[in-house]
């Protein structure tokens, strides 16, 4: 049945090509939302990027037609812009809210739609608890939501039909052998309980990571799991040993700030001193990996153990903001995403068409910690690769399911 969308800001920061993407339904974009991208457009942030291309992608419409009437989407349906003048006021002459004016406009769509079903689509959860409120149907934006990261991502047992339902590299254990399979018939068996950098894999779903990680065939890896169970740290063992063998030019690290491209003024010092409070989780690891500086005597010397800063200093590991990622071309790297969760589908893309010649990229992420408000789990950047990569034979998605940090963190894990 053909629908009335109204969709607001979030939506189109999250996804700036939405107006294309409603099929043959009729989409209405308040007035208020051009202003609030125009007022968004202006910087160097991803927030700017997507407000200056979701104008783009509207004006590319404008020229079919009149936005104050209908102009035809690639799907069939029409969009409008709404220039209702009797929104500035609610009731007693009130101002309204952004918000409010985008309700407004639905609540004034469902008077006049002749029985046709008026939606109104958000990415913000307040916006959509207001709008049921107010008797208008509500909806979270559900185009690149998915559920693949559910349905995939685990150690297989013999005899699994998931084994043959996807083409990327999936792991499948029969016996006491795990078998690494690709495509349709390819398989081979891998090297159990194989270290790196010293760090010893504690369960089945950590030897397949590792291979993973180690694998030349593997391009693009999502891993995931719960806090604890070793993804980032497998993944910058396994980065710095690959370096070490002269696979790769450089580990490249980085997390997103949530959100992403906010900018850090607000912290004293200079890149590398605001970084620091966001990628202290990755300095403990390179600490566990290196060991951490401490003084030990002998009989005759006093000596220290290496710490993570050399690695840094000697550039083997690069931490990069990924607020100024944008438009780089990175051959030669083993890029860690760390903190992939928190990224959205667009930021996945950006990172992902950085890589040049000979490059890898693994992203780590859980998907049940989402710290962005317009994210959830089978919508964010991480859940869409698994989704748009899981038959492609260079990709591999795995989820790790036991915690490996301690007895204490697995059990908080599960009853917290």
């Amino acid at each position: 049945m053909k629908k009335i969308y109204v969709i607001d800001t979030s939506v189109l920061i999250h996804d700036p090509h939405a107006p294309e993407k409603f099929e043959d339904n009729d989409i209405i974009i308040p007035i208020t939302v051009i202003e609030e991208l125009d007022g968004l457009k202006r910087g160097h942030g991803s927030v700017s990027y997507s407000s200056r291309e979701a104008l783009r992608v509207i004006d590319g419409l404008r020229t079919r037609g009149n936005l104050s009437k209908d102009v035809k989407t690639p799907g069939g349906g029409s969009l409008k812009i709404s220039l209702k003048e009797d929104h500035a006021h609610g009731q007693g002459g009130k101002q309204l809210s952004s918000d409010d004016k985008i309700i407004k406009t639905a609540l004034d769509m469902k008077e006049t739609s002749d029985g046709t079903p008026v939606v109104v689509v958000s990415k913000d959860t307040a916006v959509r608890i207001k709008s049921e409120a107010q008797g208008v149907l509500a909806q979270d934006y559900k185009h690149d939501k998915t559920t693949a990261a559910r349905e995939y991502g685990h150690v297989m047992g013999s005899g699994d039909p998931r084994a043959q339902a996807i083409l990327s590299v999936r792991y499948q254990m029969e016996g006491g052998t795990i078998f690494r399979l690709w495509g349709r018939e390819n398989q081979m068996a891998i090297r159990r309980q194989r270290a790196v950098s010293g760090i010893i894999p504690k369960n089945t779903d950590q030897e397949c990571a590792i291979d993973a990680l180690t694998s030349g065939d593997v391009q693009v890896l999502a891993l995931t799991g719960r806090a604890g169970t070793g993804k980032t740290l497998l993944a910058l063992a396994a980065g710095l040993s690959q370096r070490e063998k002269g696979h790769y030019e450089q580990v490249l690290v980085a997390r997103p700030v949530v959100p992403l491209g906010q900018d850090l003024g607000f912290l004293p010092g200079d890149v590398e001193e605001k970084l620091r409070p966001w990628m202290q989780p990755i300095f403990d690891n390179l600490d566990v990996i290196v060991g951490t500086p401490q003084e030990k005597k002998d009989d005759r010397h006093v000596f220290k153990y290496r710490s993570s800063s050399y690695l840094v200093e000697s550039d083997a590991v690069h931490i990069e903001p990924l607020t100024y990622i944008r438009g780089r071309s990175l051959p030669g790297r083993y890029m860690i995403i760390d903190e992939a969760q928190n990224l959205r589908p667009l930021d996945i893309k950006t990172i992902l068409t950085r890589a040049g010649e000979g490059t890898k990229v693994v992203f780590t992420g859980d998907l049940e910690q989402i710290d962005t408000p317009y994210l959830d789990s089978d919508s964010n950047g991480l859940a869409y690769l698994v989704s748009r990569f899981i038959n492609e034979e260079f990709f591999c998605y795995l989820n790790l399911v036991k915690s490996a940090r301690s007895a204490l963190a697995e059990r908080a894990s599960t009853l917290l």
